[in-house]
């Protein structure tokens, strides 16, 4: 049982970053609830906020968490989806 993955977009420009995320999302196995996306905080802010305005049917609600170099997406289960 997968509920937590994490994806590191470290070093990533931001279309790189928008592939990873978007194939990450679609091959997330069905009982993922969240996914932890690193996309640091000291390097710039590109990344960041790309994460943070990235639209996706399995993104149910995305959580600012203390770490300033993460964003939290909780995924909603597969089946609910929208196409």
């Amino acid at each position: 049982m997968s509920y937590i993955e994490t994806i590191d977009l470290h070093g990533e420009t931001r279309e790189s970053a928008r592939q990873r995320l978007t194939a990450t999302l679609k091959a997330l196995p069905k009982d993922t609830r969240q996914l932890v996306v690193v996309h640091g905080f000291h390097g710039g802010n590109a990344l960041r906020e790309m994460v943070r305005n990235f639209k996706h049917p399995r993104i149910e609600q995305k959580s600012i968490g203390l770490n300033q170099g993460e964003t939290i997406l909780i995924i909603k289960p597969k089946g609910n989806t929208v196409k």
